[in-house]
């Protein structure tokens, strides 16, 4: 659960959920989002969760498939945002990166 959050603060967060209330699941494969709800399948056996909204935070990978070859072809090329390090991720950081990269071209 949670298992990429930062060793020093993925406990506060759990901690935070849990404080809320928050149902953690484990073991779960995402099936699909319908009318009836979630489905989904935990430990091998279908549920639905009859729900009104859902929040889907999900990871990033740095995508970089592009950036040797651009390069390497003699293009001007720049990572910023998720593509640089996605790993920490931060929508101001990637716009400010954004910002100065087109101030400079």
């Amino acid at each position: 659960m949670g298992k990429r959050l930062g060793k020093t603060t993925g406990w506060i967060h759990r901690l935070s959920l849990k404080h809320k209330q928050v149902q953690m699941l484990t073991g779960v494969t995402y099936v699909r989002i319908d009318d009836e709800g979630l489905h989904l399948m935990i430990e091998d056996k279908p549920h639905v969760l009859a729900v009104d909204s859902i929040v889907i935070c999900t990871g990033q990978i740095e995508l970089r498939s592009l950036f040797e070859p651009l390069k390497q072809a003699g293009q001007s090329v720049h990572l910023i945002g998720g593509a640089f390090k996605a790993l920490e991720l931060d929508a101001r950081h990637a716009i400010d990166q954004a910002c100065r990269l087109a101030a400079l071209i």
